[in-house]
């Protein structure tokens, strides 16, 4: 019989040699994470990933366009319940924490969402199960567009980030018809400097969706602390 730990192995191996979600004509992201192994808890993370209730980030910076862009992302003394059939077909019940985001753009406010992640006990890889979002404009919601939920119009859960930084892991983020968010491990061993301090050992994920041909994110990780660097944006205040 293979183990649980062998089985969970390869899944970072299929994650480094980017097996799954693609086209032959672009590279391959690694869409199915074995979930039905996992027991999950809604607690703790991994070194780049924190989902305990409390722990919060702030980061600001200037866009593309100029404008001065403040994100807040805040883990939640909250929970929600995702019911999904796993690719195995065994139905799964996780109990998800909810992290909110939220966003302003020159002092108003643009977008909140509310993420649910889990973390996967035998790995501490954290999963992403979904998110709703609203969009504001002139503070009135003007759409949920983004918004998908693992189990809901065939969405599975994808990984938010692996507890091991394989440099050049290809995994979906989100599996979704609405929402194909997909990272790429390219640099380890970064020594970066933000507001909120210098950071050694951080590594880098580029990601991308093929729903918007093109276009690059890049977030910087520290070890410990999380997300230092989104885009444009750096942290200037964390608590864990």
């Amino acid at each position: 019989m293979v183990s649980r730990m062998k089985i969970l192995t390869l899944f970072l191996i299929i994650a480094a040699l980017g097996i799954g979600f693609g086209t032959p004509s672009e590279p391959q992201y690694t869409d199915d994470f074995l979930i039905h192994m996992c027991n999950f808890d809604n607690q703790g993370g991994n070194p780049y990933f924190n989902i305990t209730p409390g722990a919060f980030r702030r980061l600001e910076g200037i866009d593309d366009v100029g404008a001065f862009v403040e994100l807040e992302i805040t883990a939640l003394d909250a929970t929600k319940d995702i019911t999904f059939q796993a690719p195995n077909g065994e139905i799964m019940n996780v109990t998800a924490r909810v992290v909110r985001e939220k966003e302003w753009e020159d002092g108003a406010l643009i977008e909140v969402s509310r993420n649910w992640f889990a973390r996967c006990k035998a790995t501490n890889d954290v999963f992403y199960f979904g998110e709703f979002v609203k969009i504001y404009e002139d503070g009135v919601v003007v759409s949920n567009e983004g918004s998908w939920e693992a189990g809901v119009d065939g969405a599975q859960p994808g990984v938010i980030m692996p507890s091991r930084y394989l440099l050049g892991a290809r995994y979906m983020q989100e599996v979704a018809p609405t929402a194909m968010d997909r990272a790429k491990h390219t640099q380890m061993g970064l020594t970066v400097t933000v507001p909120a301090g210098a950071f050694t050992d951080c590594v880098k994920v580029v990601e991308t969706t093929p729903l918007e041909p093109g276009s690059t994110s890049v977030k910087i990780y520290a070890p410990g602390v999380g997300l230092i660097v989104d885009g444009s944006l750096q942290l200037v205040e964390f608590q864990n």
